[in-house]
């Protein structure tokens, strides 16, 4: 058993959040440990492709020195988007024009998850995340800060703890008893590789960004990676046990294809064809949320940033809070250096405020991308059409609103 000294900083989690905070430390001399559970870098696959917005993600990367990095593998036209109805009518659609020199930077574009992730660990001094190290318990130590108590019977201390552990933090119970809550839809994913090699057809279809068709109960999105797979998403209504009673086999990828196909019998055909060409697994997964404007009482030497404090419904301000998190955290730990409890109160007096007001608009937009409104209510609200909000088709605010 080994034990691990320090007085910097101990992250618990390698997300875009964890990562971003231990650069920005590190450019602030602040020393930084990352302890992820991954075995190493390549341990997993990253999942598909964020956009990182100008005054969150984007706004962390610059601070972090990253900027340029971050323009190398991002993808303007990765904004570009279909949107679609269960029977194939086209309700609104998004284009980038190629970026010409002089112009203002892109508000959202696209970068792979896997990318982000490598660069971020590119930036950081060796030894700065400690992988294959996940945390069983964390508890006060004697002399001030925290001990970390790992699975394989490590430990660690540190003067301050940031948990950015993600959806299941290990640490949140620390703080507060709040867990994340079923949104009463549930995803399953699959990945076309190399498809415009294997389907030109579909790669057409969904272009250089996504393909988006929304039913009464049920969706299909295709997103597009720069490594030529296409990432494809189901969505259902249903409760949290959704996954493992629906009937759908799950553990045998060809017979959950065809039982998948069944359900969208009566949809446009593409939705169809990018089901049936979905290679490997087809992963269930049931959407959490925790409650919006979480707060708790200041734990010195504690805290924690991302999906661990305010994890949100997935409709694309997830990482970019995180990457803002760490930022506002970065900050306030370097203007205050000689009082940490005091960088920790006011970090979270800002994050509580201006994640609550992120989450609500989440909240609102999962809603309604899961409401009768369907992909007319969609399109209305990309197009900015207030009044459709505000007479008979303003599910959000009515009894409709328990469909997301």
């Amino acid at each position: 058993m080994s034990t691990t000294s320090g007085s910097g900083v101990g992250i618990v989690g390698g997300g875009p959040g964890g990562l971003t905070l231990a650069r920005l430390l590190t450019l602030r001399g602040i020393h930084a440990t990352v302890y992820e559970r991954d075995n190493g870098p390549d341990a997993r696959t990253q999942g598909g492709t964020l956009d990182l917005h100008l005054d969150t993600g984007q706004r962390a990367l610059r601070a972090a020195r990253l900027d340029e990095a971050f323009d190398r593998h991002a993808r303007p036209e990765g904004q570009d988007m279909i949107l679609l109805d269960a029977a194939g009518t086209v309700h609104h659609r998004e284009y980038t024009p190629d970026p010409a020199p002089g112009d203002a930077p892109p508000p959202r574009p696209e970068i792979d998850r896997a990318h982000l992730r490598d660069l971020l660990l590119g930036s950081l001094p060796p030894g700065t995340v400690r992988w294959a190290h996940t945390l069983r318990t964390a508890t006060p130590a004697p002399g001030g800060g925290w001990q970390l108590h790992f699975t394989d019977g490590s430990t660690a201390h540190h003067r301050i703890l940031i948990g950015a552990d993600g959806a299941r933090s290990r640490l949140r119970p620390l703080l507060t008893p709040a867990e994340p809550r079923h949104l009463g839809v549930n995803t399953v994913q699959g990945d076309i590789p190399a498809i415009d090699r294997t389907h030109p057809d579909l790669a057409a279809a969904v272009g250089r960004g996504s393909y988006w068709a929304i039913g009464d109960d049920r969706s299909v999105a295709a997103q597009r990676c720069s490594d030529g797979r296409v990432l494809v998403g189901l969505s259902f209504h249903g409760p949290a046990d959704w996954p493992t009673t629906c009937g759908i086999p799950f553990d045998r990828p060809a017979e959950a294809r065809a039982a998948l196909l069944e359900l969208f019998a009566d949809w446009t055909p593409t939705c169809r064809a990018l089901i049936a060409a979905c290679e490997g697994e087809l992963m269930p997964r049931a959407l959490t949320a925790l409650p919006v404007g979480l707060r708790w009482p200041h734990r010195p030497g504690l805290t924690l940033l991302g999906d661990a404090a305010h994890l949100m419904p997935p409709v694309g301000s997830g990482a970019n809070a995180a990457m803002r998190d760490a930022l506002e955290l970065a900050d306030a730990l370097t203007a205050e250096p000689a009082d940490h409890e005091r960088a920790l109160r006011a970090y979270e007096t800002e994050m509580f405020a201006r994640t609550a007001e992120v989450a609500a608009e989440s909240d609102r937009v999962m809603t309604l991308m899961h409401s009768p409104a369907g992909a007319r209510g969609v399109a209305a609200f990309f197009n900015g059409e207030a009044a459709f909000f505000n007479g008979e088709d303003a599910v959000v605010h009515g009894e409709d609103a328990a469909a997301g």
